[in-house]
Order: structure tokens, then sequence, then C-alpha cells
């Protein structure tokens, strides 16, 4: 069992900053489902849906591939599904409604035994619960910052979905990213 203390995050910064971050996470797999146990159950999982060609796990390690190094925006890709093997509704096609609010609640809950800061909790529960939500202007009046974060959590999710459904993510995309821009 892993001793909880203070140095903690030094280790999940280590693996999440890494330079190659899928290849890290990979070797220390152990350790991370020893700390965060709900990843676990994304392992595997099926999307079972047309929007995406990898299961949840795998969903999750490339849309991180596709992530700057930065701590907070890692750490919400690393979670931002995590809700999903428990909030799936099936059907003909498997639909995760509320699965961010799942997925956010999963975050705060960890993210609180790790002893993190309220406010890092706060922001990377605020990534974690709107990575699928529309960038509003509101979001850039209120924190630009994080909702640059926000943005770049939504480009590696978007990328990581079947590519023949990106069309459409990337237009969003790209008319969000207009919208930093003029805003600036």
């Amino acid at each position: 069992m892993i001793d909880y203390n203070k140095n903690l995050d030094i280790d999940l910064h280590s693996i999440l900053l890494a330079d190659d971050v899928v290849t890290s996470i990979i070797d220390n797999l152990d350790y991370l489902v020893d700390i965060i146990p709900e990843i676990q159950f994304m392992f595997g999982f099926l999307h079972k849906h047309p929007h995406h060609h990898l299961n949840v796990w795998d969903h999750t390690l490339y849309a991180l591939g596709f992530s700057e190094k930065d701590f907070m925006i890692r750490l919400a890709l690393l979670l931002h599904d995590s809700g999903k093997p428990f909030s799936f509704q099936e059907g003909k096609v498997r639909h995760f409604k509320n699965h961010p609010k799942v997925s956010m609640e999963i975050t705060n809950y960890e993210l609180r035994q790790l002893s993190f800061d309220d406010d890092f909790i706060r922001d990377v529960c605020f990534l974690v619960l709107n990575h699928d939500t529309p960038i509003k202007k509101s979001f850039l009046e209120n924190n630009y910052e994080l909702a640059l974060k926000l943005y770049h959590v939504q480009y590696c999710d978007c990328m990581a979905h079947h590519p023949a459904y990106l069309e459409n993510r990337k237009k969003y995309l790209y008319k969000t990213r207009e919208m930093f821009l003029q805003y600036q």
C-alpha cells in the first residue's frame, strides 16, 4: 500500500509531465490505479458509440497524447471520462448522459484524497465537468486562462474521437479559437 504523504503529488506530477506521457502512464499504471482506483474501470470499457473507435481507456490515452506539457490539463484529461463506466445507458447505441458530472465527482473525491489545494481541485473539476460543454464568452470573461485550458482539453478530447466524425468537432474548435483571438 502506498503511503499517502505530501510527496504523493510530486510522483503524479512526474508521471503526467513526462515528455512521453502515454508511456509514462503505462509504465506507472499500478501506482496510478492505487492512488486513483476508478481509472481501472475505464480499461477495456467499450463506448459502443459511432463517435468513438476506441475503448474509454485507450481514448483517454490517445487524448493525452495530443496534450501539451501542463499538469492541470493532463490530469483533467486523465479523469475526463472516468465517470463513463458508472453512467452509461444501454441501447442500440450506448449513451453516457451526465458522465461529465460523474467524472467531476470522481475527480473531486480523488483529488481531495490526494490532498490537492482547493483552488486547484475546483479548476480541474471545472475542466472535467465542461469538457463536453461549448465554451461560452462568459467563460473567457470569468477566467481567460482556465477557459484556454478548457479549450486545450476539448481539443485533445476531440482529436481522440473517431476520424469519420471529426469534421463538426474541428469546426467547433476553429470557431472557438476565433472567439479567443477576438477576446484578446
